[in-house]
């Protein structure tokens, strides 16, 4: 019997595009095969993990937008649900317009029109996509003066595409729903890339990682934490503890814990995994202590870009010392104007 991995809807959304990914990498796993089923929520995709045991697919962290919230928030309010696998994919965006619109130019389905694709724009109102998509893309939006309209998914805002309405999704949804494409690479910021977890019952999470061990010698770890007793320090006690394990922590982000004003859950992301004995003595620390805890996915380590922070890539405003200068007197710290508006002292 094959597995049936599901994935947001419909075909053409970059979630598809990380499912097929997924699926080549998941073959030694399963040699029977796998089968993609479109869905259309994260919910159902959710469903589908936690009482018919199969996998899933959802989109995690962008580059440009940073986490998905939504699907962080799901995964952590989950019954039976953890991550084993991350897969990558690039995103760019094409804007599409329905094929009809283009009748009385004589253009092909699927192809830019560059020499009037202004004026097809021009007879448009509003743009479609996946509130991810949109937000990666205002710049177009603002330049046509065109009015967002979140879809379910990239796939279907095009599938679904309106008269006088601009779509927004992968270069395949032109040919997959018969759309001609207006403009391409329409994203405010090139090199924008989404990271995707693929999901499994918590039970089998355990059994596939303890078979991937086999191959695979580093892992990294996503953990949620809620201290359940709160005031000065709490954070930096939870920080000191993860510290002094010697865990390399690549990111911390919190969540309010919702309808409970003042309360969090922290989430970590690691280079280790929990059967480690340093990085299990944490958690054990952490449960012990009385607070709550839990692995939100464990999948093999891959390196990562870790490129300089230049000064022409910071933000507007904020302060900083030339840190070849640091210790010259001549650029001691000042207490300016500047520095006074920047710091609010």
């Amino acid at each position: 019997m094959t597995r049936i991995l599901h994935y947001l809807g419909p075909q053409g959304t970059f979630t598809h595009q990380a499912a097929i990914s997924a699926a080549s990498v998941l073959r030694p796993l399963e040699p029977d095969g796998i089968t993609l089923a479109a869905e259309p929520d994260v919910t159902a995709i959710l469903d589908a993990v936690q009482t018919g045991g199969d996998w899933g697919v959802i989109a995690w962290e962008n580059n440009i937008e940073g986490y998905v919230v939504p699907n962080l928030d799901a995964l952590i309010d989950s019954r039976n649900v953890a991550a084993f696998v991350r897969v990558g994919v690039d995103v760019s965006f094409d804007a599409f317009v329905r094929a009809g619109e283009t009748d009385d130019h004589g253009a092909d389905n699927n192809q830019v029109v560059a020499s009037y694709a202004d004026e097809l724009i021009a007879n448009c109102t509003t743009i479609t996509a996946h509130p991810h998509g949109l937000a990666q893309c205002r710049r177009f939006a603002a330049d046509h003066h065109l009015k967002a309209v979140p879809a379910a998914s990239n796939g279907a805002g095009c599938r679904d595409l309106k008269p006088g309405q601009v779509a927004l999704g992968p270069s395949i949804c032109g040919e997959l729903y018969g759309l001609t494409r207006v403009a391409t690479a329409v994203e405010d910021y090139p090199g924008a890339h989404t990271e995707f977890l693929v999901l499994a019952p918590r039970d089998e999470v355990a059994e596939l990682l303890a078979r991937m061990r086999a191959d695979t010698t580093e892992f990294e770890s996503v953990v949620a934490f809620i201290p359940l007793y709160t005031g000065p320090g709490v954070l930096a006690n939870l920080l000191d503890v993860l510290r002094d394990a010697g865990l390399n922590m690549t990111s911390f982000i919190s969540r309010p814990i919702k309808g409970r004003d003042g309360t969090y859950s922290f989430i970590a992301t690691m280079d280790a995994a929990p059967w480690q004995e340093h990085f299990r003595a944490v958690l054990t620390e952490v449960a012990e202590h009385g607070d709550w805890v839990k692995t939100l996915a464990v999948y093999p380590r891959r390196e990562r870009p870790s490129p300089p922070v230049y000064a022409w890539s910071l933000p507007n405003g904020g302060v900083r010392l030339d840190s070849d200068n640091v210790n010259d007197s001549s650029n001691a710290w000042q207490d300016d104007d500047t520095t006074r508006k920047e710091l609010l002292w």
